[in-house]
């Protein structure tokens, strides 16, 4: 398999961005085959938009497709398990945008899935495969900023009213939009501990979902990761991983494209696009297709970038912090 062949299950505004940044990668190694969204004019609209040969208005017509090797799946977060599962089901690869489900229950029955049917199986948390985490790993390892003791994260903008946001039908909140990123961040730098303890607070609106959550996370040996996400005002948006000999800075965390380390600042340059995308640095996204490529070349099933535990934890801290905000969706029954 040279060429990785795809499948889109989504017309929306990110799987726009994917598709866009996809086409970033050579031609003999990313195909798109097909695009599948509810409705068959959205589906055709997207494929005329992207040159794409076929259009579905059925996710099961996509999974049912050949010529398709991974599927990238875009829609609202509690689509997200059953067409994961889906094109598991088909022998579909799939790389799946975050969160990957809803919760704990519905992440781990998932991913024991694809372990059985030996699929790769990745949710799409980007930044990890950013050049700048690539430096964060090595400065990490080297021991540059000695023992660390506090990681910081916020990410949030004034966006009270958009539909992923504020709507329960539609697995909204800031915890799972925004929150997986601060978190992802604590758990790299963690190694993927599981805190002794977490203390959440925040606001939740008239549909039960958070508008603004502010965590705390108590590691064993007196180390902290504090994080913050809102939607009624915009935040710093940068991350600090703090050490005994200095600190490591992260503007714009979730899709850097610097890092502050303590011996200078570094600059990676994005792949050039040349249409316009929704989200900022969405060119980013090629990163993780290609590494979705490395990985099911290699015979890996998980990335080890973003793994399978990496996943099932950030499920299992999501779930903690919803239940002290009191945030439920009907799929925790």
């Amino acid at each position: 398999m040279a060429t990785l062949r795809w499948g889109i299950a989504s017309a929306g505004k990110i799987a726009h961005d994917f598709t866009i940044a996809l086409r970033t990668l050579p031609a003999k190694e990313h195909e798109i085959i097909a695009v599948a969204a509810q409705q068959l004019s959205r589906a055709q609209d997207f494929a005329n938009l992207h040159k794409i040969h076929k259009a579905y208005d059925d996710y099961e017509k996509l999974a049912l497709n050949e010529d398709i090797d991974i599927v990238y799946i875009g829609m609202i977060h509690p689509q997200h398990f059953d067409i994961a599962m889906l094109m598991l089901q088909h022998g579909k690869h799939v790389l799946c945008e975050k969160p990957l489900t809803l919760n704990l229950k519905q992440t781990t029955e998932l991913i024991n899935y694809a372990r059985r049917k030996k699929l790769f199986l990745m949710e799409a948390v980007w930044s990890r495969c950013f050049p700048v985490y690539d430096t964060i790993r090595k400065e990490l390892a080297s021991s540059n900023i000695g023992d660390i003791y506090q990681v910081t994260a916020s990410f949030g903008f004034g966006m009270p009213n958009i539909d992923r946001i504020s709507k329960k039908e539609l697995g909204g909140g800031t915890v799972m939009d925004l929150g997986i990123y601060c978190l992802q961040f604590a758990c790299l730098v963690y190694d993927n501990e599981m805190p002794e303890s977490i203390k959440a607070s925040g606001v939740l609106n008239e549909n039960g979902v958070d508008l603004s959550m502010s965590a705390t996370l108590l590691y064993k040996g007196d180390r902290t990761a504090t994080i913050m996400t809102q939607a009624l005002v915009n935040l710093p948006n940068e991350a600090y991983i703090c050490g005994t000999k200095g600190m490591i800075k992260v503007p714009s965390f979730w899709c850097p494209t610097t890092v502050d380390l303590p011996n200078g600042k570094l600059n990676f340059s994005l792949p050039e696009l040349n249409e316009k995308t929704n989200y900022i640095n969405s060119a980013g996204l090629s990163y993780e297709a290609a590494e979705a490529r490395a990985c099911i070349l290699k015979g890996l099933i998980e990335s080890p970038k973003m793994t399978h535990d990496t996943s099932l934890l950030l499920a299992r801290l999501e779930d903690e912090i919803r239940k002290q905000l009191g945030v439920v969706y009907p799929q925790d029954a």
